[in-house]
């Protein structure tokens, strides 16, 4: 039914890849549009990661780095997700989808518009519903975690990670210097508070408590002291979750689907 209908997704991230994975089953051809060097930190479970591996698999889907139009092509033909590096989004004006989704989750607007494609689906605070975009998707967890805002914006970011058995901002750690990051224990890993877990050049990086590696950046990568590399899940139990898409990324993607087949409905006929 939807095997000819183009959706593109900018941004191929944890909280986007549940998107994906829900558009590529229902039998959208999905395209994901990301930067040259993006930073995951949920890294297992995110399809932007073929940039790195050419080729990744979550929840038995694949996804494969394209790098023109013609690979692009063949990866749909293949049955799976091509990933592209186009953060302009150049190549929408040649593929001309029904639909493009914002799931960068930057928090801040970064070049969407609202007539770039017959629909336009934005995820998360920084973009307004009927304005910048068609429809926008509440990602803040709670009550309306997944609504659909078509006149409005989204909760503002509250820059504290979710909490899991009393654990919240402690889950996240930033980098405590600028330099190269060398990995100790990866992600799946089990540690105890304060274990050295990984060095940006000779300065440690310590678990900020005792449990699950459930992302962290890739190995090698070149970091910017502050910046978010490495969630510990307190759940020490809970190993599966590190592979497989999140109750988050789920419900968020229940929200774009039916806001695009919402949208769908009010198109013009030969559209």
């Amino acid at each position: 039914m939807f095997k000819d209908k183009i959706v593109v997704v900018r941004g191929g991230g944890d909280l986007a890849s549940g998107t994906i994975n829900r558009l590529h089953n229902i039998g959208f051809k999905v395209l994901v549009l990301e930067i040259p060097q993006p930073n995951f930190i949920r890294r297992k479970v995110c399809y932007g990661q073929a940039i790195y591996e050419k080729e990744f698999t979550l929840e038995n889907v694949v996804s494969k780095k394209a790098d023109n139009l013609d690979e692009i092509e063949n990866i749909w033909r293949e049955g799976k997700i091509p990933v592209y590096v186009d953060p302009e989004m150049k190549i929408v004006s040649e593929i001309k989808p029904i639909a493009v989704v914002d799931a960068i989750i930057a928090k801040k607007n970064l070049g969407m518009r609202k007539d770039i494609a017959p629909i336009t689906i934005a995820l998360g605070p920084g973009f307004e519903g009927g304005k910048d975009v068609d429809a926008v998707i509440e990602t803040q967890r709670g009550h309306n975690l997944g609504r659909i805002i078509f006149n409005g914006k989204a909760a503002e970011n509250t820059g504290v990670p979710g909490v899991i058995k009393g654990y919240g901002k402690e889950r996240v750690i930033h980098a405590p210097a600028s330099g190269k990051l060398k990995i100790v224990h990866d992600i799946g890993s089990v540690v105890k508070k304060d274990e050295v877990i990984a060095y940006i050049d000779s300065v440690p990086v310590y678990a900020s408590l005792t449990g699950l590696i459930r992302g962290m950046i890739k190995d090698g990568s070149i970091v910017k002291k502050g910046l978010k590399i490495i969630d510990i899940d307190p759940r020490e139990e809970e190993l599966k979750n590190c592979y497989t898409i999140s109750d988050k990324a789920r419900t968020i993607s229940g929200g774009v689907i039916e806001a695009l087949f919402y949208l769908m409905n009010r198109l013009p006929f030969e559209k």
